[in-house]
Formats: C-alpha cells, sequence, structure tokens
C-alpha cells in the first residue's frame, strides 16, 4: 500500500477543510471518538475543545489519543496518529492564542465568516491542545495513483494465499 512521502503527508495536513476526528478515553477507558477542526503548524496537530467538550477531560485525565485524518475522494490520504497530547494552552487563556485560532476558523469557513464566528463566540472558553507528530506512532497511507502497482492497496497480510493479488 503506497505511503504518503513527507512532503505528501505535510501537503496533505495543510489541505483546508478535512476534519480530523480524535480518539481520547472515558473515565471506564471505553473510547470517545470526536470530528473537529484542527491546523497542523510546527509539527503538530493543534485542537481546541471547549469548557464543556468531554474529550477535554478526558484528555486531562489521560492525554493518550489517537487520531485519524483522512478524506472522502480519491487518492484517500489518510494519516493516523496514536500518542500523547499536550495541554499548549489551559481555559482562560484564549486571548494568548487567538491568532492561532482564527488560523483554524479559516481552514473551514471563508475570512469574513471565521472572523463572525469567533466575535460571536469569543466568550466561550476554550483550551488548545497539541499532538506532536514526534515522538508518536505515524502511519499514512493512500491508493496507488497513475504509474503505481495497483496490487499494492492493501498490506500484504490482508491478501489470501493463492488469491489473485497474493504474493506468493
Amino acid at each position: 500500500m503506497p505511503r504518503l512521502t513527507p512532503e505528501e503527508r505535510e501537503a496533505f495536513l495543510a489541505t483546508p477543510g478535512i476534519l480530523c476526528r480524535i480518539a481520547t478515553l472515558k473515565e471506564d477507558g471505553a473510547p470517545a471518538v470526536t470530528p473537529i477542526w484542527y491546523i497542523y503548524e510546527d509539527g503538530k496537530v493543534f485542537v481546541t475543545p471547549r469548557r464543556e467538550s468531554a474529550w477535554l477531560w478526558n484528555l486531562k485525565r489521560d492525554p493518550r489519543v489517537a487520531i485519524t485524518i483522512d478524506e472522502e475522494a480519491h487518492p484517500y490520504r489518510k494519516v493516523v496518529i496514536e500518542g500523547v497530547a499536550q495541554l499548549a494552552y489551559d481555559l482562560g487563556h484564549d486571548d494568548e492564542w487567538r491568532d492561532q485560532y482564527r488560523r483554524i476558523a479559516r481552514r473551514y469557513v471563508p475570512p469574513e465568516g471565521a472572523e463572525h464566528y469567533i466575535q460571536e463566540t469569543i466568550d466561550q472558553p476554550r483550551a488548545l491542545i497539541a499532538v506532536p507528530l514526534e515522538g508518536s506512532k505515524v502511519q499514512t497511507w493512500r491508493m496507488p495513483v497513475p504509474g503505481e502497482e495497483y496490487r499494492g492497496i492493501w498490506h500484504d497480510r490482508y491478501y489470501v494465499p493463492g488469491s489473485k493479488m497474493a504474493r506468493e
């Protein structure tokens, strides 16, 4: 299965409009998955839970996360990160990272709409969470593009021995 090159991964993570899905652990150990806005800067995925977000409190109790960032159109690029979330800014420090929040909002909403969204919700405290790629387990993949072997769409372990695309 083709993996993204480092350059392809960087470009994909910078693509506007793609949601991030973050998995956290509830107090009873059950997983909780939340689709959210994100931005990728300085080798880290940044997300912004509001004060009443259950997943913020899950992270404060247990910072282990799994993140999936993927697209719905061909070539179906995917990045999966398993790592440890870091509290970049706790609740009540929004003014210190407001410009970064503007950049996040502009990835999903046109600039004038993003500023309106920020001004309408400015009194809702948020935290800023960072998940660094360095030190995390990072997996990437995509479908083959023209000129690449199609057989490589799956990991070898998925092919039944003797089947059409199995390597023997």
